[in-house]
């Protein structure tokens, strides 16, 4: 086991966010580094900058 583990969580109806400095990568194979604090991860694929939030669920509603 290691110390160096990041903490994720997970929000109700928001992005999952995410201890930084991470690296994400998408089903592409795309690559995304962020040396943030704490990154926002979108879970509703709505964000113009999608693997990362740009809290876009806000304006929109999710279609059933």
């Amino acid at each position: 086991m290691t110390d160096d583990y990041r903490r994720v969580v997970l929000t109700r109806d928001g992005p999952a966010l995410i201890q930084g400095p991470v690296e994400l990568v998408t089903d592409d194979g795309t690559v995304v580094r962020s040396d943030r604090f704490v990154v926002a991860l979108c879970q509703c694929r709505r964000s113009k900058t999608f693997p990362l939030c740009d809290t876009s669920h806000r304006k929109r509603r999710r279609e059933a």
